[in-house]
Parts: structure tokens; sequence; C-alpha cells
């Protein structure tokens, strides 16, 4: 569980990211979720966009993948959203307390 200052750091490096993902007009599919699984892998800090065709409304689809791939869900704005998992390799060091 991230604590409230990981969370507004996280925040503040997602602002300079582009969107790696999008979900579409067929939702949350395998795809979608192998796609979001090799970009945390990668990078840690993962941001996803939900086309206007998705069915799935925002925040399910971002509580859906953030269960489905065992990350957190960090910020949701509008049709896109942040996820964030810890890697192997970090890449991204956490503020302590």
């Amino acid at each position: 569980m991230l604590e409230k200052n990981q969370i507004k750091f996280l925040r503040t490096l997602a602002q300079s990211y582009k969107p790696v993902v999008q979900v579409g007009k067929g939702g949350i599919t395998t795809g979608v979720l192998e796609q979001v699984e090799m970009a945390l892998e990668a990078h840690e800090l993962v941001k996803v966009t939900l086309l206007e065709t998705s069915p799935i409304e925002r925040n399910e689809a971002a509580d859906a993948i953030a269960e489905a791939t065992g990350s957190e869900k960090v910020q949701v704005i509008g049709r896109t959203f942040v996820l964030y998992r810890k890697s192997d390799k970090e890449r991204i060091l956490l503020p302590k307390n």
C-alpha cells in the first residue's frame, strides 16, 4: 500500500508520461492486460487511456486492471488513469515516510 507522500510523488512523475496503453471498444481484453503487464515491468509507472468507445467506466476499468495486474491505482483524471507496480529492477525510488 502506498503512503500519501508516495502517491503525490508518483502523480508528479506521471505528469510528463504519455499514455502507453489504450482501452477501446473491446474493453479490457487479455491483449490489454498483457500490454499493461509489459509496461509495468519495463517502467513501473504506466498511464492508460480509456477511449470514448470503451464500454467500461473509468474507475471500474482502473480498478479491474489494477487488480488483474497486481498494481496500485495512483490517479484517475478524465479518461486517463495511472498505475504503479514495483518491479524487480527498481527504476523509481519512492520517498520514505
